[in-house]
């Protein structure tokens, strides 16, 4: 009882102290309806074909990107059942609004504290509660408990870090945890240490990583049809790579001269920071939302069978554009920003080389199943520690590693072998493929819980 009313506490404090920062650093039009939803008050209604209603909750991008394979195929098995997505960025909303299947409502999900989630529950009564990768709410899953909901957890993980520090609070951590009806595990690692966490281990099953079950849109955007090749992304980098992708980008231009980096930052706000990073540097480059209106012009002209008129020099820093014969125009040995939310997954098809960002940082990495879906050649830095799988990519050499001074060198060697691409993309597919499934075993999970 004592732990429940220091958590409840101790989040109120800090509530008190953030809530005026969170509410303006929203855009306006969204704030009275994160304001609203946070204290558990929504305007939507539920379907009233089906009284069930499945609740799912994934934090941001990434969790939501890995939940919307069991969405649509939830919705495919169970046609009238309501689906709720609640997640905690906006980020996470912007691509749920725009990803998750016709009909699914999409939320932010409430304040961890019991008289916002009393008012939630009056609104919200959910016949399943799934949270993706062990995102862990007290008084939100006792609340559940006490109505005799069952949670789930999916796609479950906890990094090496998170469980150092969860077992320094194990006894309290024991009693969350035995809210929890399932706990569905990407793989054994985790699924130990939940169970050193205190879960029951009739209740722990590894089903597997969702993340080899995403697939991305099929539809290239077009912008990227004005790259020349050959194309290097550098995805969901963070503060600190930047400097050092960029810095190698320079030294490969002297072999390389037409050769084009992609930049996608991992967070929106520091899109600027990147753009002026690049400007610092002095190199010529372009946002991809300025290469977005360049592509619909060329797409309009095709339209109207007119030759384009003669291509202007780029703008702002940006270079002269290329002609070829099928009037397409290029631009070639660029830093291309992408400041977009949700595209990096599908832009990973225009790639050459895919290096994933969040690995030269002790940030543990980001996901490199997007490029392996698109048989992409991968290269990461030391620090992985989030996708333990990576291991079995090194060893078949579906995957590169490279700290930071050996980064030049291996993008080199890469560059001027396309069979050694071909040969890294084509093992990072077919491991892909191996290991896909997890949304279908979970699918059988939900189906248990909701019959």
């Amino acid at each position: 009882m004592i732990q429940k009313l220091i958590y409840s506490f101790l989040y109120s404090v800090v509530l008190i102290f953030l809530l005026p920062f969170q509410y303006r650093k929203r855009p306006k039009e969204l704030r009275q309806r994160w304001l609203r939803e946070k204290f558990g008050t929504f305007n939507f209604q539920l379907s009233t074909l089906n009284s069930q209603l499945i609740w799912l909750h994934a934090v941001s991008v990434g969790e939501v990107m890995a939940a919307i394979p069991l969405l649509r195929r939830l919705k495919e098995r169970f046609p009238s059942i309501n689906l709720l997505i609640s997640t905690i960025t906006d980020t996470g909303q912007k691509v749920a609004i725009e990803k998750v299947p016709d009909g699914t409502q999409v939320i932010y999900l409430p304040f961890d504290l019991n008289f916002i989630l009393r008012r939630t529950f009056r609104n919200i009564q959910p016949t399943l509660f799934i949270t993706m990768e062990t995102e862990l709410w007290p008084n939100l899953f006792r609340g559940f408990k006490r109505q005799n909901i069952p949670v789930i957890i999916l796609n479950g993980r906890i990094s090496e870090n998170s469980f150092k520090g969860y077992s320094k609070i194990k006894f309290f951590m024991k009693d969350i945890i035995q809210c929890v009806d399932f706990f569905g595990m990407q793989d054994s690692v985790y699924a130990d240490r939940i169970k050193a966490l205190g879960a029951i281990e009739e209740k722990v099953k590894v089903l597997g990583n969702f993340k080899f079950d995403t697939k991305p849109s099929e539809n290239i955007p077009e912008w990227t049809k004005l790259l020349a090749l050959p194309v290097i992304i550098a995805g969901s980098t963070h503060r600190g790579e930047e400097d050092l992708i960029i810095s190698v980008f320079e030294k490969l231009k002297k072999d390389f001269p037409g050769l084009n980096l992609i930049i996608a930052p991992r967070h929106p706000e520091r899109f600027a920071e990147v753009e002026e990073l690049v400007k610092a540097k002095g190199l010529e480059y372009v946002k991809r939302s300025e290469l977005v209106k360049r592509a619909e012009e060329q797409k309009r002209r095709r339209a109207e069978a007119t030759p384009p008129p003669p291509s202007p020099p780029w703008q702002g820093g940006e270079k002269g554009e290329v002609q070829r014969e099928d009037r397409r125009v290029q631009a070639s040995g660029l830093v291309i920003i992408l400041d977009a939310v949700g595209e990096l997954a599908s832009v990973y098809r225009a790639a050459d080389i895919a290096i994933i960002g969040g690995s030269f940082i002790e940030h543990g990495g980001q996901n490199l199943l997007e490029p392996a879906y698109w048989a992409k050649p991968i290269l990461c830095g030391p620090h992985m520690e989030n996708f333990p799988f990576v291991k079995e990519f090194y060893e078949k050499n579906a995957a590169i590693e490279a700290d930071e001074s050996g980064l030049f060198d291996k993008l080199k060697e890469l560059l001027q072998s396309p069979e050694k691409r071909k040969s890294f993309g084509e093992k990072a597919k077919e491991l892909y493929n191996e290991k896909s499934g997890a949304v279908e075993r979970a699918v059988k999970i939900v189906e248990k819980f909701i019959a």
